[in-house]
C-alpha cells in the first residue's frame, strides 16, 4: 500500500504547510469519510464547518482559510484546492489492468491494419482492415474498431467501445467503456409509400487530440462530411453528440446532456448535465448552458443561459422569484 509522510506530498504540490502530523498518509478521502491516516481537501470556504468532526490528519486548503488545523493536523496551503488535490490523487492511482502480451491470441487483427510499436490489443478484441494504430495505443478486450479507421498515438479505448469506420481519433484520448463513436446520424423522412425513408449518412466522426468520451456516449457520424469533437474537450458519460456538430477547443458536456444535429459550439464552451441543444444551432466561444436547459436560440460567446426554454440567467432568475412570489400568494 502506498504512503508519503506530509513534507513528501508537499514536495508535488510546493504549497504552504499549516500545522504538522506525525501520521503518514495512506489514501485520499472526503472529509466526512477519512481516517486519521487519510488526506482531504477543503476546496471553498462553506466546507470550513466540516474540518471540526473530520478525521483527516491533512488537508488540502485554498490560502484564504479562516480556520486553523489542531493538534496533530495540517494544512497545506495552496493556490486552488481542487487542481492540488488532482495530483494527490494521481500520486495514489493505482495500476491500470495488466496485458500478459501486447496483442491477445483471441484478439482478431486484419493483416492489412498497421499497428504502432508498443501497442497492446485486449482478449475477443476486432481491427479492421486498414486499420491504422498509431504507438502506444492501449486496446481493452472486446473493443472495436472497424475498416479505415485511425487512432492516435498513446490513445486509451476501453472494453465495449466501438469505433465505426473510417473515423480519426487523436492522440492522448480516453474512450470509455460502451461509447460509440460513428455511428448513423438519426435521419428519417416521412413517405406516403414507404412511411419514414432512412437518411444514408456517409460522413465520419473526427475527435482531435487530449478529448476524453465518457462510457456509453454517442458521437454520430456526418450525413455528408464530419462530426467534429475538438482538441481538448471532455465529454460526459451518456452524452449524446447528433450528426454534422462541430465542438471547437475545450468544451465540457456533463451528463445525460445533448447536441442535436449541426450545431456549433465554439471554444470553451460548458453544457450542463441534462441540457438539451437543438438542431443547427450556434453556442458562442466561452457560453455556459446551465443543467436541465432546453436551447432553441443561438447564444452569444460568453453568455451565461438557463431554463426550459433557455434565456439569459439572470432573466430566469428572476422568473422564478417572481413566479415563487405569485404562488405564495396565491395559496394565501
Amino acid at each position: 500500500m502506498k504512503s508519503y509522510s506530509i513534507s513528501e506530498i508537499n514536495d508535488v504540490l510546493k504549497g504552504i504547510i499549516v500545522g504538522n502530523t506525525s501520521e503518514k498518509i495512506t489514501a485520499p478521502e472526503q472529509l466526512d469519510m477519512a481516517s486519521n491516516t487519510e488526506i482531504s481537501f477543503i476546496g471553498h470556504k462553506k466546507y470550513e464547518k466540516l474540518w471540526e468532526h473530520s478525521k483527516a490528519c491533512v488537508a488540502i486548503v485554498n490560502e484564504d482559510i479562516s480556520i486553523e488545523p489542531g493538534e496533530n493536523r495540517a494544512f497545506i496551503k495552496v493556490k486552488n484546492a481542487d487542481l492540488a488535490m488532482s495530483l494527490v490523487l494521481d500520486l495514489f492511482e493505482l495500476p491500470a489492468p495488466q496485458f500478459e502480451t501486447n496483442i491477445h491470441p483471441t484478439a482478431i487483427v486484419d493483416k492489412t491494419a498497421i499497428i504502432g510499436n508498443g501497442t497492446r490489443i485486449g482478449a475477443g478484441s476486432y481491427i479492421g482492415p486498414k486499420v491504422q494504430l498509431g504507438e502506444n495505443v492501449t486496446i481493452y478486450p472486446n473493443a472495436t474498431i472497424l475498416d479505415e479507421s485511425t487512432v492516435g498515438k498513446n490513445t486509451t479505448i476501453w472494453s465495449g467501445a466501438v469505433i465505426r469506420e473510417r473515423c480519426i481519433i487523436g492522440s492522448h484520448c480516453i474512450i470509455h467503456p460502451n461509447a460509440t463513436i460513428g455511428a448513423d446520424g438519426f435521419g428519417f423522412r416521412p413517405c406516403p409509400e414507404k412511411g419514414l425513408v432512412k437518411i444514408t449518412h456517409i460522413g465520419n466522426v473526427i475527435i482531435g487530440n487530449g478529448v476524453e468520451i465518457g462510457a456509453n456516449s454517442c458521437v454520430d457520424r456526418g450525413k455528408f462530411s464530419s462530426t467534429i469533437v475538438g482538441d481538448g474537450c471532455k465529454i460526459d458519460n451518456l452524452v449524446q453528440i447528433g450528426h454534422n456538430s462541430k465542438l471547437g477547443r475545450f468544451c465540457i458536456m456533463a451528463g445525460n446532456s445533448g447536441l442535436a444535429g449541426s450545431v456549433t459550439l465554439g471554444n470553451g464552451v460548458m453544457i450542463g448535465g441534462s441540457a438539451s441543444i437543438k438542431d443547427h444551432l450556434t453556442i458562442g466561444d466561452g457560453a455556459i448552458v446551465g443543467a436541465g436547459s432546453g436551447v432553441a436560440a443561438n447564444v452569444e460567446a460568453g453568455k451565461v443561459v438557463l431554463g426550459y426554454p433557455a434565456v439569459d440567467a439572470r432573466d430566469a432568475l428572476k422568473q422564478w422569484a417572481i413566479l415563487k412570489r405569485l404562488a405564495k400568494d396565491g395559496s394565501k
